[in-house]
Parts: C-alpha cells; structure tokens; sequence
C-alpha cells in the first residue's frame, strides 16, 4: 500500500491546483473527507464554493453527483423513487443523485426544510430509507454544501439538526490580489478544473479514513476537548451550546487532522485549530437568530476556547 502521508500530499497537492491560495480551507475539507464527514462552505458568490466541491471530487477516482437545490425541489429528486413495471407489476427503485461518493448540494438554503431534511438519514449514517426499504450509500460518502449568509429572499435556514450534520463550516473569503492574478492568467484559454485529473482511488479514501480511526489520542485531550464543550453550555454569551455529537465530530476530525499533519497522534492544538469551525455553527448565541452574525459567533466560541487550560 502507498504511504499514507504520499497519498494524503497528493491529494492536497491536486485540489490546490485548481484552489489558488486557499491551502486552509482545502486542508479543512480534505479533514472532513478523511473523517468521514461533511462540509458546509458558506460565502459570498463567485468565490470558489462549488470549484472546491468540484476540485475535490475530480481528484478522488469515484462518482461526483450535483444537485441544485431550489424551493421547488422535492424530496424524490434528491433520493430517489420506486416507478411501477407494467410488465410484471413490480416497483423498481430508481436510485436519485444521492447515491454518490462525492456530492455537491448547491445553494443549499433555497430549498424548503422538508427536502432539506432528506439528507439528513445520508449524512448521519449514510444510507437511505425509501418505501420501507434501506438502501445503503457509496463509500466513501461526503456532502459539500454551499449557501450564502448574504441572500434571504427566497432561502430557508438550515434547521440545528441539520447544521450538526457538518462537520466543518467554513468561508473561503476573496482571493489575494496575486492569487486573483493567476486565476486571470490561467482562465484565459480554459479553466484548470478541466485538466484536473484523480490523485487518489475512492478504495484509497477509504483506506485512510479506516487509519484515521487507529491515530491515538489521549485521555488528557478528551478532557481537553470536554472542557470545551462544557464551557460553550456553560457560558453567559450562549443560549445553546455544543452537543455530545459534536464533540464525537470533533475527536474525530482532530484524528485526522493529525495523519495530514504527519503524526499518529492528536496534539492539543488540533483540537484547537478546529474548535471554531467545527463549533461555531453547532451554537445559538444570544441576542442572534440561529445563523446569524457568523462573525460574532466565532469570536464568543475562540473566547471560550482561548479560556480553556490547554492539558501540558
């Protein structure tokens, strides 16, 4: 078998091909593909959200499927549906873009909750239950979800539960002044994601999210991350802090943040790195409507972590 970390540099090394100067969020999506868990890339329009989700998909040898969610969107059109066989009188499911490796919900907020919450069953255990029946997803299985914070015509926000499915939220922000210079310069004939080719086989994801669970993590930063969390319930700023699923997330996510740091070990400062955008969206502040205020949320949630004794 490749080496792990040779596996994990190349696949790093080929979504940055096409992500110019965003080497933190490309890091934190490729934690969230080795954990097994999913993405909610949240910013403006035009900054990259759906070329990350797609960079990320051509870069690992499986299927990439996109659904662009709209109000008139249903349920069916994500999972699937059962279509009657005048032959026989049998139903024969038709499975829906769901059943992928990759899969890019686009604009995720402009759908009504109800077909929001078809992802729900995917995400958290990744299978799907239709006319009584359960249909197991590819592995690996990973949402990357886009929305912008700035648009509220015509959107519906993520329901809590829904937003505790992601296991990362993140920003990409504008590019700097050089790295815009080069998206310029290199779009001028065709855009690099075209020429981007698999760095890893979807067999090899699965091969590192099943080392990511063998990475060692001591008792001392389970402590470490449970003073946290019990600071974000605890604390006078916060109406609801993190859950016991986060917190499993979260350990999760600093095990493989690790093996792309070269180590089989977590540190404290992974769980660290990762507190803001694996909490932040998992919280309710007060004097702010759920989603509302990232900026000021992620503040109060690096406050309490920046409190928090770090274990010597």
């Amino acid at each position: 078998m490749t080496d792990p970390q040779t596996l994990i540099e190349s696949l790093e090394s080929n979504i940055a091909d096409a992500i110019y100067g965003k080497e933190q969020a490309v890091r934190m999506c490729l934690v969230a593909l080795l954990a097994g868990e999913h993405v909610l890339l949240e910013d403006v329009p035009g900054v990259g959200k759906t070329l990350m989700a797609k960079a990320i998909a051509k870069s690992v040898s499986g299927e990439f499927s996109r659904i662009q969610f709209t109000p008139d969107l249903l349920p069916s059109d994500i999972v699937g549906s059962s279509v009657y066989n005048s032959n026989d009188g049998s139903f024969r499911f038709n499975r829906g873009p769901i059943f992928a490796n990759i899969v890019l919900a686009d604009e995720i907020n402009r759908t009504p909750p109800r077909t929001q919450s078809a992802l729900l069953e995917a995400m958290s255990d990744q299978q799907i239950s239709a006319d009584g029946e359960t249909y197991e997803l590819p592995s690996p299985f990973m949402v990357v979800a886009t929305q912008n914070p700035f648009e509220f015509e015509g959107t519906y926000p993520l329901p809590e539960s829904q937003l505790d499915r992601f296991l990362i939220r993140i920003s990409l922000g504008y590019p700097s002044r050089d790295d815009e210079r080069r998206v310029l310069e290199n779009h001028r004939e065709r855009r690099p994601i075209e020429s981007l080719q698999p760095a890893v086989s979807a067999e090899q994801v699965v091969t590192l999210q099943q080392a990511v669970r063998n990475v060692a993590i001591e008792s001392s930063i389970h402590d470490y991350l449970l003073d946290i969390v019990h600071a974000t319930r605890n604390s006078d700023e916060l109406h609801v802090g993190v859950s016991t699923r986060a917190a499993i997330s979260v350990t999760r996510a600093a095990q493989a943040l690790a093996i792309i740091s070269g180590r089989n070990f977590v540190i404290p400062d992974d769980i660290k790195q990762l507190a803001v955008p694996a909490l932040s969206h998992r919280v309710i502040a007060k004097g702010f409507f759920h989603g509302g205020q990232r900026e000021a949320i992620e503040r109060v949630v690096r406050r309490i972590v920046d409190t928090v004794a770090i274990p010597a």
